[in-house]
């Protein structure tokens, strides 16, 4: 068992482990038990009724945070000529083509957190797929990544839209802004997070697709959500 510290520890205590809470609730609990130095950040993690081995069942989109994360997102742009000029002026942290791409394969730091691409520079980012995708930094369709609208791409990921996708075990894990944020914002973020993830139910899943929903800081221990009281939370989100 792995050792925690007496901050965590306490913060645990605070917590019935056997309960679901309202998701309101959980939130205070997070809240109250993020007492590290630095402004914690909160995230969501749902456990889905899917088997992401099929690629039918597999979830991943976007979602534009009503609040935001809270967090300074760097973004990268693969685009040239005029477009280059949209995303520079959009506000990207990055933006270049097939000198890029080398850069990148030379050895180039991946100092950014959100690679957007034009449809015509997929064959560059392509050579550098084996880099990217493993940090979940490869541009996809579903996820609005590749475009040719990058101004409002790169405007919208720098407000607050984030990319979601479940892992190999089907959970999905985003973050819903700071510590420091209102309950009332936090709160928001959650519904609007909740309803994108039930609306992009797979058609071939059956039975409870949202099992288990828990909230935790980054340095503090899960609290768990009662499902039962998904629908009206996803509800709360739209």
């Amino acid at each position: 068992m792995p050792k925690h510290g007496k901050r965590f520890s306490t913060a645990l205590a605070a917590i019935d482990r056997s309960a679901a809470y309202e998701a309101r609730q959980a939130l205070e609990l997070v809240k109250a038990n993020a007492r590290a130095k630095f402004d914690e950040t909160i995230e969501a993690n749902y456990r889905l009724g899917i088997d992401a081995r099929h690629a039918d069942q597999n979830v991943r989109g976007t979602v534009s945070l009503p609040n935001g994360t809270g967090k300074t997102i760097r973004v990268a742009v693969f685009a040239a000529g005029e477009k280059a000029t949209e995303a520079e002026q959009a506000g990207a942290d990055i933006v270049g083509g097939k000198e890029l791409a080398e850069a990148i394969q030379g050895g180039r730091d991946l100092d950014f957190d959100l690679t957007i691409a034009t449809p015509d520079l997929m064959s560059e980012v392509g050579k550098v797929g084996k880099i990217l995708g493993p940090r979940g930094l490869m541009p996809n369709p579903k996820a609005g990544t590749v475009t040719f609208d990058i101004a409002k791409t790169v405007e919208e990921f720098k407000a607050g839209k984030i990319e979601y996708r479940n892992d190999r075990a089907g959970n999905v894990q985003a973050v819903i802004g700071k510590a420091s944020f209102e309950l009332d914002a936090l709160f928001a973020n959650l519904a609007a997070l909740t309803d994108e993830i039930v609306r992009a139910r797979p058609a071939s899943t059956k039975g409870r697709f949202v099992r288990n929903l828990s909230v935790s800081s980054t340095m503090g221990p899960g609290v768990r959500i009662d499902v039962s009281s998904i629908e009206d939370l996803a509800k709360a989100g739209r």
